[in-house]
């Protein structure tokens, strides 16, 4: 019996659970918090940063394992002790985040001059100056509302600031209703710096919530203020709509926008010092149980600190300027154009500047010859330049086809704003297939060069959005191959029309053939490493919870294939596993840049082939969305790829975790100081812009 026939006849082992490997991650993201290495302002933006991922969390995933413990039974993979479990983490990880805020950052922040100062703290001088503000700035904006049966709990938006009060006394009308609520505007800054004339040397601030605190008994005049507390309720937000039941999808999902604020309750943040009557009193008015309390010793919303980075103005707290360099493969007296007819361009983002790729774009609304401009849209944030020269295409009279996904999940009302701003100006706007979401990101432009019309094509790993350029780790791909922008032409034709998509030349997609070659590509690895080839799987993506693919893993490395996976965030595979996973090692790299780059990487003793994607080895990606995996061709870009996305990220010893079998992720420590080999900090070397260069 040869080793894949012994090897179909294990049972495979069980895989991790999908929700604690992303708490695992956000455990990992919480550690540049506690590093000492780290700049002092960064480790509090990534401590705000674990609490916006928790945040989305709870929008997100946490609903079927609440149903399933309010109903009090199994609901498929949801039941009560899932949702105990997931509550336990949930609540170990942020008892760590308040402790650390408490313990070791804001101690430190205060010792450089910098503060943020409770009512009990402030002088006269300052108490006046916040009374002042409350008067001029605050309390025209609050509305408390007292209960009572004609004015019944108040709707509270989802993550928003409010106040629960319990009043002694009779009201204006000789009533004794005692729960009052306070909603406080988003409009209202979080955190408000005092002057110097008096805050002296230090750079002293006041949290809004500090201040309608001290405050409180001025709205409710004639009643005494008993116990408070602040509050902030976390709704699901995730969208619903049945496309197959609605004629104006966009209409549609603008209607659902108004009601993502007030959806089902899924978590309570109270204060710390909160009395179990007004926490009762919460949890009942939102239906939860008594798991989805959490009390919190400090600010209810740490994401909210974020704010207090930029208005510290302390640079020298923070992680030096970072500014990418322009690709050298482009030179700026040559037309791109021209460029792309020598041979492929690749851009690794943010360490190259994302101008590349608006440079692309600008090129063709410039060009008289450029006849047309195709471009999906996924993120492109409210203000776009790349949005801007899509316009002035139009109006340079320029056909512009825009495939714009509606149901970018938090991004629903700029994508719709930017469809219907589109519209409006004659570009002809799609929005893909029912029932699927348009994840590819691709470019194409159409160029008449002398008697015959001319593709070029842009393929992205990442979004069109400049400001997350800046921040996450994307590959741009520019190409003139005709394989690959005939490709993406029909797949374009494919989304606008719906006709049946021809057989791609080169490409593949969801939700149609990429999973399936995926499975083939491992599958014969498989067999080749079984007959004694050597063969190597290398893959960098965000997430890996496909089943299909993680058996086809695995499988694949008890053949004999050397397997390695380069995962950000929730991975499902239990790498290491005696007799089933000991050929796959899997590795997260957390760095200053959020790692977004998908590169897959497959050998057969020396031939070799390395493909890029917009699409996570994700259930969701392979059935449910439009999305595209790509080869680069060209030898010498390729082997860039390899060294820059995958060997160099396999040798860091300074940002990287290696996960164990069980699901817990050791930190790498490198063997001597001279050893420490960060990918980021490399590639920042390598490409940025140094002071001198100007």
């Amino acid at each position: 019996m040869n080793i894949s026939e012994t090897s179909s006849h294990l049972k495979p082992p069980a895989l991790l659970d999908r929700d604690h490997s992303i708490l695992a991650f956000n455990e990992r993201v919480l550690d540049w918090a506690v590093r000492s290495d780290v700049p002092l302002m960064e480790r509090l933006r990534y401590l705000c940063i674990v609490s916006s991922n928790l945040d989305e969390f709870f929008e997100v995933r946490i609903e079927p394992h609440l149903s399933a413990k309010l109903a009090g039974e199994q609901k498929g993979s949801y039941s009560v002790t899932s949702f105990d479990k997931l509550s336990l983490a949930l609540r170990t990880l942020v008892d760590k985040q308040y402790n650390l805020y408490n313990d070791k950052l804001m101690p430190a922040i205060e010792k450089e001059g910098i503060k943020v100062i409770s009512h009990g703290e402030r002088n006269s001088v300052q108490r006046t100056w916040v009374k002042q503000y409350f008067e001029r700035e605050v309390r025209p904006l609050l509305v408390p509302v007292g209960l009572d049966p004609s004015h019944p709990f108040p709707q509270v938006a989802n993550k928003s600031l409010n106040f629960i009060v319990r009043l002694g006394g009779k009201d204006a009308f000789g009533r004794e209703n005692e729960i009052a609520i306070v909603k406080v505007t988003r409009v209202l800054p979080r955190f408000i710096r005092l002057p110097e004339k008096v805050s002296g040397s230090r750079v002293l601030f006041v949290s809004i919530s500090s201040v309608i605190r001290a405050h409180l008994g001025e709205l409710f005049v004639g009643r005494h203020v008993g116990q408070f507390s602040q509050f902030r309720v976390t709704r699901h937000s995730d969208l619903s709509v049945d496309e197959e039941d609605v004629k104006n999808l966009r209409m549609a999902l603008r209607q659902g926008l108004v009601h993502r604020h007030f959806g089902q309750a899924v978590r309570l943040e109270v204060s710390s010092g909160c009395s179990d009557f007004l926490a009762d009193f919460l949890l009942q008015q939102f239906e939860l149980p008594k798991e989805s309390l959490f009390r919190v010793a400090g600010p209810v919303n740490l994401v909210r600190l974020t704010q207090l980075v930029d208005l510290a103005h302390r640079p020298d707290l923070c992680f030096p300027a970072y500014r990418a360099s322009h690709s050298i493969q482009v030179p700026a007296d040559s037309s791109i154009f021209d460029q792309l007819k020598q041979g492929d361009l690749v851009f690794h983002q943010p360490f190259e500047s994302f101008d590349g790729v608006l440079a692309f774009l600008r090129a063709a609304v410039n060009d008289p010859d450029v006849l047309a401009i195709k471009q999906t849209i996924y993120r492109t944030g409210s203000n776009s330049e790349l949005m801007d020269l899509l316009r002035e295409a139009v109006r340079r009279g320029k056909e512009v086809t825009v495939v714009v996904e509606l149901k970018a999940r938090f991004d629903e009302e700029a994508n719709i704003n930017w469809a219907e701003m589109l519209e409006s100006i004659g570009a002809q706007v799609v929005y893909g297939v029912v029932g699927l979401k348009t994840h590819a990101k691709m470019m194409l432009i159409t160029r008449r060069e002398g008697k015959s019309l001319k593709r070029y094509g842009h393929l992205s790993t990442g979004n069109y959005n400049p400001r997350t350029a800046a921040l996450y780790t994307d590959i741009s791909h520019l190409t003139a191959n005709i394989g690959l922008t005939n490709d993406m032409e029909h797949v374009f034709v494919h989304l606008a029309s719906q006709s049946r998509l021809p057989r791609l030349s080169r490409m593949w997609i969801a939700p149609f053939n990429l999973q399936s070659n995926l499975i083939s590509k491992m599958g014969e690895l498989g067999k080749a490493a079984a007959k004694g080839k050597d063969c190597r799987i290398v893959a960098k993506m965000n997430s890996l919870t496909d089943e299909a693919l993680i058996q086809s893993l695995m499988l694949a490395g008890r053949q004999g294939v050397k397997i390695d996976l380069i995962v950000r965030g929730a991975c499902m595979l239990p790498a290491q596993l005696p007799g089933q996973t000991d050929n796959i090692r899997v590795r997260s790299i957390i760095g200053r840049f959020l790692e977004h780059s998908r590169v897959f990487y497959f050998r057969e003793g020396s031939a070799d082939s390395l493909y890029l994607s917009s699409a996570d080895w994700m259930n969701r990606n392979m059935v449910r969305r439009v999305e595209l995996a790509w080869p680069v061709l060209d030898a010498d870009q390729r082997q860039r790829l390899v060294d820059e996305c995958l060997v160099a990220y396999l040798h860091d010893s300074v940002d990287a975790w290696d996960l164990g079998p069980d699901g817990v992720y050791t930190r790498c420590k490198p063997l001597g100081r001279k050893s420490a080999h960060g990918a980021q900090a490399a590639l920042m070397r390598r490409y940025g812009v140094s002071s001198q260069q100007r």
